[in-house]
């Protein structure tokens, strides 16, 4: 895992349905039965509550303990399972969930970093990626999904998300191709004038 892929997935700590939610958000990709899904969710993580971290330690038995962190003993595909973490960030007790490949050993730590220093910020701020990221995270799986057949053949297989653009009615769009007042509009009335972060 490399620090680049590393990414903030959801913005504010997300509730039980929510969790469960995003623990599989890639769920509707194409070729979902190809085992190649090592890149699409190493690295991702977000914030999760105090009461969601007991409950997926009491789960089932961790497949290890280091300190502030344990594994889940299920893997999601290949080598990628589900960290939690229990982290003191400014003097207060914040928990999250991440998806680690364990064929690197050393990424359990180095996404406890990242973490880290991305939460350390004096400021709350975003960067572009996060933002599409939380889009894609919290649209209903009803209004997201991924461009098909009909989509030019270098567009094929990447997300897309409803977006209902006023008297020019409902389109679908592909998510990185959001223009910054689009973006603005699918976020939260309390995350879109966030200041724009600088990507790590």
């Amino acid at each position: 895992m490399t620090p680049s892929s590393i990414r903030k997935v959801y913005q504010g700590a997300a509730d039980r349905r929510q969790m469960f939610r995003m623990f599989d958000r890639h769920k509707e990709r194409p070729n979902r039965t190809d085992d190649g899904a090592t890149a699409l969710y190493a690295g991702e993580w977000f914030e999760i509550g105090a009461a969601e971290h007991d409950y997926m330690f009491e789960i089932l038995p961790p497949l290890w303990m280091r300190g502030d962190m344990f594994a889940m003993r299920e893997f999601l595909s290949g080598s990628i399972t589900s960290i939690f973490f229990a982290l003191t960030i400014d003097g207060r007790a914040r928990f999250f969930h991440g998806y680690c490949d364990l064929s690197d050993r050393g990424s359990p730590e180095q996404l406890r970093t990242a973490i880290v220093e991305r939460e350390s910020r004096p400021v709350r701020a975003m960067t572009r990626e996060e933002r599409l990221e939380h889009i894609w995270s919290s649209t209903h799986d009803d209004y997201r999904g991924y461009a098909g057949e009909q989509w030019r053949a270098q567009d094929r297989g990447k997300r897309t998300v409803l977006f209902y653009g006023g008297r020019q009615g409902t389109t679908l769009k592909l998510l990185d191709h959001l223009t910054d007042a689009e973006i603005s509009a699918k976020l939260p009335v309390h995350l879109r004038y966030l200041p724009d972060a600088i990507a790590a």
